[in-house]
């Protein structure tokens, strides 16, 4: 089942192969200030709809990854990895339709300082 998330004006669409078992609140400067939920994913599950559209990227200073946003609305749809070896990339669940979000299971990672999951 392929499942559609999208950002606020529908400019992106990112399709992702199934729906998330599971979501990540993580507490790190950058995703606590995004408000985002993160369903992570192998890059090759991940499609941009269309492909190549026009993004705003902000890479954060540490150099490890980027985050792509709208260009007409801000939203942000996703992060990517920098490293070539990352296998993962994390799709923002909140662009996901409500009952697809509502039926995975949300975890809480403390990347302000352990770097572990708090509810497990």
């Amino acid at each position: 089942m392929t499942v559609t998330a999208t950002c606020h004006c529908g400019e992106i669409r990112i399709e992702i192969e199934t729906a998330p078992e599971s979501v990540t609140s993580f507490n790190c400067s950058i995703c606590r200030r995004y408000g985002t939920l993160w369903a992570y994913y192998h890059p090759s599950k991940v499609r941009l709809v269309p492909a190549g559209v026009p993004t705003d990227t902000y890479q954060c200073a540490e150099k490890t990854q980027h985050f792509p946003r709208c260009k007409t609305c801000g939203c942000v749809t996703h992060w990517a990895s920098i490293d070539p070896n990352d296998d993962t990339t994390g799709v923002n669940a909140r662009l996901l339709p409500p009952e697809i979000l509502k039926a995975a299971r949300l975890r809480h990672l403390d990347g302000a300082e352990t770097w572990k999951y708090l509810d497990e």
